[in-house]
């Protein structure tokens, strides 16, 4: 397993992250997942031995079952490990039950240190925009966690560029802990993330956290263009994330391919070119059961010649739009001449 710096922090985190979201089953997540407690201490136990020092959950999760499931899987390991949660959604039938007010975030944090039965929080994140409070308040309220102990570090998912650049100019100019990370949906098939949120990423050096790295398991490779796929896949319950199926399975028709001449799953191929991107942190993974997550741990073997990495991206390379298209032709006549041929 290998390790890297989270955006730039001094933590380093493993390549590979346990997600938690299929712990419990409880209400809405019923159809991601349904482990019991029994199973999940398993898969912890296997992603520990398996070297994973990063795990991440979010108070939503099965209505904050998966949290507390995580928290008693972890028990004496829990100071081994980076552990990651999330605010935001709605937890409760209240007016201030939901959200990134002041109000909600206090709460929400103290319930999910009691659900995980830990007195710190290594990576706090917002799991989404609220257009209700203002940023500095959000900002202003992780900065006070963080200046407190409850958190080490903050993060911040599925933000808009501008959404997020506007959070670190906030924290910037009032001298409050930044966002270090974004955790957001990026696949082979699907990215979008590259027009505007990843340039960003590498100027501030944030680091990117991938969820659904097999969008929803449609890159598994147990779904085939006719639409035929295992009836207790999750796709077949819950068709999440919106995917161009069409793009999709043109790469997953040169993911076969490669798949066979390396004799691993179509799943390995895709979170392994996920893991040859530079502004990939760590991605995040799910399993069902032990064999699931056996199959997404080799995936960091899984050695891509730079012909097999050229032919995944020509496959599914995005679109060109405006402005990128004239940005990259302009920016042509600013490379010197003695560096073209390098």
């Amino acid at each position: 397993m290998k390790y890297k710096r989270l955006g730039r922090t001094g933590l380093l985190v493993s390549e590979l992250c346990f997600g938690t979201m299929t712990f419990a089953g409880k209400g809405f997540w019923k159809s991601i997942g349904q482990q019991p407690q029994e199973v999940a201490n398993n898969l912890v136990a296997k992603a520990l031995d398996a070297g994973i020092n990063f795990f991440d959950t979010a108070n939503v999760y099965s209505e904050g079952e998966s949290e507390k499931m995580l928290g008693k899987a972890l028990g004496k390991r829990r100071q081994d490990v980076v552990v990651a949660t999330k605010v935001h959604g709605r937890m409760g039938p209240g007016a201030n039950e939901a959200g990134l007010s002041r109000v909600h975030i206090m709460r929400a944090v103290e319930d999910s240190l009691k659900r995980l039965g830990t007195d710190y929080i290594d990576l706090y994140q917002i799991h989404g925009f609220d257009p209700l409070t203002p940023l500095e308040e959000t900002l202003r309220a992780l900065d006070d966690l963080v200046r407190s102990g409850k958190v080490r570090y903050i993060g911040c998912s599925n933000l808009a560029a501008w959404q997020l650049m506007k959070s670190l100019w906030i924290s910037d100019v009032n001298n409050l802990h930044r966002f270090e990370t974004l955790q957001a949906y990026y696949t082979i098939a699907g990215r979008d993330l590259e027009r505007e949120v990843v340039p960003l990423l590498q100027d501030q050096q944030l680091g990117l956290l991938v969820w659904s790295p097999l969008a929803g398991g449609l890159l598994s490779g147990k779904f085939h263009r006719e639409g035929e796929g295992p009836e207790d896949a999750r796709r077949s319950d819950f068709d999440f994330p919106p995917v161009n199926r069409e793009r999709a399975f043109n790469v997953v028709d040169v993911m076969r391919e490669i798949a066979a001449d390396h004799d691993v799953s179509v799943a390995q191929i895709a979170l392994s070119w996920l893991l040859y991107q530079p502004v990939v942190t760590s991605v995040i993974i799910g399993a069902k059961n032990e064999e699931q997550l056996a199959d997404n741990l080799g995936a960091p073997e899984v050695m891509l010649s730079a012909d097999e990495l050229a032919r995944l991206d020509d496959v599914s390379a995005l679109p060109q739009e405006y402005p990128g298209w004239m940005v990259s032709r302009q920016s042509q006549n600013r490379v010197p001449q003695s560096a073209k041929g390098k």
